[in-house]
């Protein structure tokens, strides 16, 4: 597996997570967790598909940040069922 900017920066922002996450709620936490298992399952997913060359590099791209977006969404949409509950 080729580690790319993007791939190093996600490891990045996973870690400061990791430290940041004593501050989220109990939904954001899930949320925030089934979304990272989803975009790592897609780049997996991806990379293989390139590797195969079913793909170019760009859709393999596309499809990692397309679910990394999701992911945040997901973070986010955990976020806000925390607020809305006052946890």
């Amino acid at each position: 597996m080729k580690f790319t900017a993007k791939h190093t920066a996600t490891i990045l922002a996973a870690a400061l997570g990791l430290s940041l996450a004593a501050c989220e709620g109990p939904n954001e936490n899930a949320m925030e967790d089934a979304g990272e298992q989803n975009a790592e399952a897609v780049d997996d997913k991806a990379d293989a598909m390139e590797d195969a060359g079913q793909i170019t590099d760009a859709q393999e791209d596309a499809m990692v940040e397309k679910a990394e977006d999701k992911a945040d969404a997901m973070e986010k949409q955990g976020e806000a069922m925390d607020e809305a509950t006052g946890q």
